[in-house]
């Protein structure tokens, strides 16, 4: 059954009924053969843009729909139900836009901002290295200043649409300053001395590419800095907070339509004369995974709206991407289980959404990291 929404006005209604449309007849048919052969959706990210879905909660003034991020959320959440791969690189392509968007000069947003909204431009967000994960301010790639260019050596790992994407926002240490030593750059895919290494081999989501990024003397101009030098970490953690939204309501999306499905078998299988929907077991069952989708969303949306407001929503918005991933976990591995032998086949898409449902809990801040951001708001608030 489809989710019931409250929302602010006849306009987001309408928007989140076309995103509902679109992920029905053009993402869902495509998802299980596009995952199956590890097919990156990159015309699908065209589509979004031609529809006016991929640059949602940003200005009009570059194309966006300058949409509150409630409504936005909802869109992604119908974007993920659909197609967890695509929803998840919509929330990345938004991310990746947030720094140029917020930091960046109006030049430079004129610039690029209209092509990254309109799916001409997909992006990727450049953090985490191999041994500087959770650990964000230790980061070692590294951008030496060469007159006009700075000269970009070191890896990135685990980058979501690596050797996929047309710009990387991309986090280098410009000094040894620590934490205060990042800056952030807009690094062109056609760089030279910048390249993807072969993707990773993944449980899930195997339509969204995931690789390392290979920095090699690679020449970035130095008029592609966004903010300052040292603004780095703060930009990276500003994103992240909205970022974990992103996921939040994508494991929401996914949880939901492990929900249906699961509904949906339970009231079509027979056995002892009778629906088994019908025996408490399961009925009990299947209550217990819409409790955790409807109080998934609830939790998204007050942080997404806090946000909306201006207000601080850092702790929500980590208790919003906490519930929600090891929420969509339970449902996911409760919806095979409903299913029973059938779940554990490719015949039905749980067994899909079961393995997809790991990897939210893991990044954008593994959640033992969404713990101890609570923990540390809960110690100084």
């Amino acid at each position: 059954m489809p989710a019931e929404r409250l929302l602010p006005s006849t306009e987001a209604k309408d928007l989140v009924a076309l995103a509902t449309e679109l992920a029905r007849e053009e993402l869902a048919p495509l998802a299980a053969k596009y995952e199956e052969t590890s097919h990156f959706p990159r015309e699908q990210f065209r589509l979004l843009g031609r529809s006016g879905l991929l640059g949602l909660p940003y200005s009009e003034r570059w194309g966006g729909g300058e949409v509150p991020y409630e409504v936005y959320l909802q869109v992604l959440e119908e974007i993920a139900a659909a197609w967890m791969s695509v929803g998840v690189g919509l929330s990345v392509h938004t991310m990746s836009c947030y720094a140029l968007a917020h930091y960046g000069s109006e030049a430079h947003q004129d610039r690029w901002m209209p092509s990254m909204l309109e799916g001409d431009l997909l992006g990727a967000y450049a953090l985490s290295e191999t041994h500087a994960g959770s650990d964000a301010a230790a980061l070692t790639t590294r951008a030496k200043l060469d007159g006009e260019q700075y000269v970009v050596n070191g890896s990135k790992a685990w980058i979501t649409h690596a050797g996929e994407a047309d710009f990387y926002t991309t986090m280098v240490r410009t000094s040894d300053n620590g934490g205060h030593g990042i800056s952030c750059l807009l690094v062109d895919s056609a760089t030279p001395g910048l390249s993807a290494a072969k993707p990773e081999r993944k449980m899930g989501l195997t339509g969204s590419t995931t690789a390392s990024l290979l920095f090699d003397d690679a020449r970035v101009d130095a008029d592609r800095l966004v903010g300052g030098e040292g603004q780095g970490l703060k930009i990276a953690l500003s994103s992240l907070s909205s970022g974990r939204l992103g996921i939040a309501a994508c494991a929401v999306g996914l949880a939901q339509a492990a929900l249906d499905e699961a509904v949906a078998y339970a009231k079509g299988r027979t056995q002892f004369g009778k629906p088994i929907i019908e025996f408490q077991g399961l009925e009990f069952l299947l209550a217990d995974m819409a409790a955790t989708v409807e109080s998934s969303r609830a939790m998204y949306l007050d942080a997404a709206r806090r946000r909306d407001r201006g207000m601080p929503f850092q702790r929500q918005a980590s208790i919003a991407k906490l519930v929600a991933t090891d929420g969509a976990m339970r449902v996911t591995t409760d919806a095979v289980q409903v299913l029973g032998g059938a779940g554990y086949t490719k015949d039905f898409p749980v067994e899909r959404y079961m393995r997809e449902a790991k990897v939210p809990q893991i990044f954008e801040g593994t959640n033992q990291i969404q713990r101890m951001v609570i923990a540390r708001e809960l110690r100084h608030g």
